[in-house]
């Protein structure tokens, strides 16, 4: 017997909700798990500013009273009024391999999405582009990151089967990092450095980065990523939010700053040590002791870095600012002793942010999906 039961917006409901992929995927050496804390914040309208804008309902399925499954179904009303569609977004999706199971999630979904008058259903997608996005296709047998969903296999088939389509298509690489900065980077970053009157702004002093740059920061994504798939501008309480929560935990040696002569922003990069192996040694909790294995990935040896975030201008894209950016982070990879580097999932359509990868030995070791279907 599968039955489908609302979740209730509150700690003691969410965890069971959170926890649900962590025990699916036990033992799984490719699976990452969230930090459960900050999963049940994203859920919490109380505790994520996204919910300003957003609604949700949380669903969770049990078979035989034994919990099996669990679905989002989110409606943004921002992306809404941007696109002037009315489409319902599903996400946090985890089921065991079961049709009647999924389908019931997926039916649940819809039926809240109906409910509220949208017309069409997409996902999996989060509430914004800082959450997790797209149902893993190809790249199974690779370690997953904290950014990023990894699922089974049959997921696909149980999507493909209650109806859906492809709708995007988002690809991920990993790349060597080099023994040297390649020469071709070192003329191109030089060339508009001298071009353009741009430089490398570097902080070893968090507060003063907050202080300095940390809203423009956010408002140069808002600005980059602005005409991207199903894209939702950070709001001024989710720039607050995110400058206070997230600033403060980046290693600034791993922070590319790029202004003009005026001292203006006009390019970012961001990254920082793979946590990946931390998150599954901590199974996705910071006490009594989770904190241990990812204060060790964040300081100690790692041979991973990730690329969370590359951000560029308009105006300045495609004249090679990127160059600048890996001309100052490639030495502090080696230092760092990284051997690979890998990026966040990008619009597979979007081929001037794969055309960076070309300076280096590189993969596309990962590709995800989102699905459409009509109400």
């Amino acid at each position: 017997m599968i039955e489908v039961k609302a979740i209730a917006p509150r700690k003691r409901d969410l965890l069971p909700f959170v926890k649900f992929p962590i025990r699916l995927y036990r033992g799984n050496p490719c699976y990452v798990p969230p930090l459960v804390l900050d999963e049940v914040a994203t859920l919490s309208p109380d505790k994520n500013p996204a919910f300003d804008f957003c609604e949700a309902q949380c669903f969770m399925a049990y078979r035989d009273g034994k919990p099996a499954g669990r679905i989002a179904a989110i409606i943004n009303r921002q992306v809404n009024e941007r696109t002037g569609h009315l489409d319902a977004r599903f996400g946090f999706f985890d089921f065991v391999d079961d049709r009647a199971v999924s389908a019931a999630l997926l039916g649940a979904a819809e039926q809240w999405a109906r409910e509220k008058g949208m017309t069409h259903i997409v996902g999996p997608l989060g509430f914004t582009d800082l959450d997790r996005e797209g149902l893993l296709t190809f790249g199974f047998d690779e370690l997953g990151t904290m950014a990023t969903n990894y699922n089974f296999p049959y997921y696909e088939e149980h999507v493909l089967g209650a109806g859906y389509q492809p709708d995007t298509e988002w690809l991920e690489f990993v790349m060597d990092v080099p023994d040297a900065i390649p020469e071709v980077m070192n003329r191109v970053a030089d060339i508009v450095k001298r071009r353009f009157g741009l430089k490398v702004r570097k902080y070893t002093d968090k507060k003063a980065i907050k202080r300095d740059y940390g809203r423009a920061l956010f408002e140069l994504i808002n600005e980059t990523y602005d005409q991207l798939y199903g894209y939702s501008p950070l709001t001024d309480r989710q720039i607050e939010a995110y400058i206070n929560e997230y600033l403060s935990l980046l290693d600034l040696d791993l922070v590319s700053l790029i202004v003009d002569r005026d001292e203006k922003l006009v390019g970012v990069g961001i990254s920082m040590p793979s946590l990946s192996r931390g998150l599954q040694r901590s199974r996705g909790r910071l006490f009594p002791t989770g904190w241990f294995p990812l204060l060790r990935a964040l300081k100690g040896k790692n041979d991973r870095v990730d690329l969370m975030l590359v951000g560029i201008k308009p105006e300045y894209q495609g004249k090679g600012v990127n160059a600048m950016l890996f001309q100052d982070l490639i030495p502090q990879y080696q230092k760092r002793g990284f051997r690979w580097a890998e990026s966040n999932p990008e619009l597979a359509a979007n081929s001037s942010v794969q055309e960076q990868w070309k300076y280096f030995t590189s993969r596309q070791h990962r590709r995800r999906r989102a699905y459409r279907k009509p109400l």
